[in-house]
């Protein structure tokens, strides 16, 4: 689906079927380097199930035109403008990693649009290694190394695909290897320097699902539960095993999860 968002060409995937912005409207948003791809389980199963479905690729990223955007702010922003430009009032927002704090700040921003919140690989501060901010600034190869490497649990290392014959290792690297020179970079760079997590945590008052991985290296459980601790109608779910990439590792809990 192609959406004009503040004047650019914006892709959102529906699932594979038309969005009906009659039934319940979930947003699905990707982490950093990452894309709608991400989403193309569990899009799926909400679009069949009585849901209206909205993946977006953020810009410069997929399908959508433009500069990446440079701040958590601007990203929670374009989120809510994304639903207006595609005729929804109030929708359910489900982010995975930086997705998960751009549905957080789109919540504090902009209440009314903002039914639930499912929040995915989350932590109270994103902080982001001076190794892995370098060789992303310099769109070197190993910042798609170490986001993959450290992303995955253990046992996704190990061939660990519910999906046979996939390669969740592998399949990450050449989502992240497409992006543009500078996007992942920049996408790091607003994760690490949003410090107002907690602040935005206390004005939300919708349902919040927290989803953690037990054994997350990139956003450990412990920072998502100071979050929780935050956010006033909080639930946590914690996947046994699971590292950063959930969609893919842990697909069926992590939809029982959303679910509720």
């Amino acid at each position: 689906m192609q959406l004009s968002v503040n004047g650019n060409q914006a892709f959102a995937a529906t699932g594979g079927r038309e969005f009906d912005r009659s039934q319940p409207t979930v947003v699905l948003l990707h982490g950093a380097g990452f894309d709608h791809t991400a989403w193309a389980l569990h899009s799926r199963w909400f679009a069949h199930h009585g849901y209206g479905v909205l993946a977006p690729d953020m810009p410069g990223h997929g399908r959508s035109c433009g500069a990446p955007l440079r701040s958590i702010a601007e990203m929670a922003d374009w989120t809510a403008a994304l639903l207006e430009a595609a005729g929804v009032a109030r929708a359910t927002l489900v982010g995975h990693s930086m997705g998960s704090l751009v549905a957080l700040e789109t919540a504090a921003r902009h209440p009314a649009k903002v039914s639930a919140l499912g929040l995915i690989g989350t932590t109270a501060t994103m902080n982001v290694g001076p190794d892995l901010l370098k060789a992303a600034e310099a769109n070197d190869h190993a910042a798609v190394d170490m986001v993959s490497i450290w992303g995955l649990g253990f046992d996704a290392e190990l061939g660990g695909s519910l999906a046979p014959g996939l390669w969740m290792h592998g399949g990450a690297q050449r989502v992240l290897e497409r992006c543009p020179p500078g996007v992942l970079f920049s996408d790091l760079s607003a994760c690490n320097a949003y410090q107002d997590a907690l602040a935005a945590a206390s004005k939300i008052t919708v349902p919040t699902t927290l989803v953690l991985g037990e054994r997350d290296m990139m956003t450990p459980s412990r920072g998502g539960k100071a979050l929780a601790a935050a956010l006033p109608n909080s639930r946590i779910v914690v996947l046994p095993g699971a590292g950063h990439m959930m969609m893919a590792e842990r697909p069926d809990e992590l939809l029982a999860a959303l679910q509720g």
